[in-house]
């Protein structure tokens, strides 16, 4: 076998080039919720879905974060969808000190007290039912148990560093 003229110099596994591959990966953006003393949400671009039956999501959260210590204990956890219409959400909920659930934000309190965000594409209040490490996050896995699909619109994404668009 030849080497491809069109393969890169390949690197040494590192942090960095772990975020400089998924530079190139295309994610949908999500915000996830969770009640404590005060509600705690966070951006994530990790969110999948595991399996139907029964219906389990999964995403990833840095034991630095400052929602971790609230999901880290929460019973349940709210999920939603952004659309192409929210990137400044989804930057407000990405920052570091930001208050997240300050005026701009629209939001009420949900089944099981979840704080449920306005104006997504779709939204679940989801049952934890186990917190794996890995490295400095915890994978949550989270069974759903209540949602509505029907917010409409166009997704957001996550990609290069920068929130964008789907294009035609």
């Amino acid at each position: 076998m030849t080497a491809s003229p069109e393969l890169g110099t390949s690197r040494t596994a590192s942090s960095e080039l772990l975020r400089s591959v998924f530079r190139q990966h295309a994610a949908g953006v999500a915000v996830i919720t969770a009640a404590g003393d005060r509600p705690v949400g966070f951006t994530a671009t990790s969110l999948n879905s595991v399996a139907a039956e029964p219906p389990l999501i999964s995403f990833g959260v840095g034991t630095s974060s400052s929602s971790w210590p609230v999901v880290a204990e929460a019973e349940h956890i709210g999920v939603h969808i952004l659309g192409e219409h929210q990137q400044e959400l989804a930057a407000t909920f990405a920052r570091s000190g930001a208050d997240r659930f300050g005026p701009s934000t629209y939001w009420r309190s949900g089944p099981e007290g979840v704080p449920v965000l306005d104006g997504v594409l779709a939204w679940l209040v989801c049952r934890v039912v186990a917190r794996v490490p890995a490295g400095d996050h915890r994978i949550v896995i989270a069974e759903a148990v209540v949602g509505d699909p029907a917010g409409g619109g166009r997704p957001l994404l996550y990609h290069q560093g920068r929130f964008t668009a789907l294009r035609d």
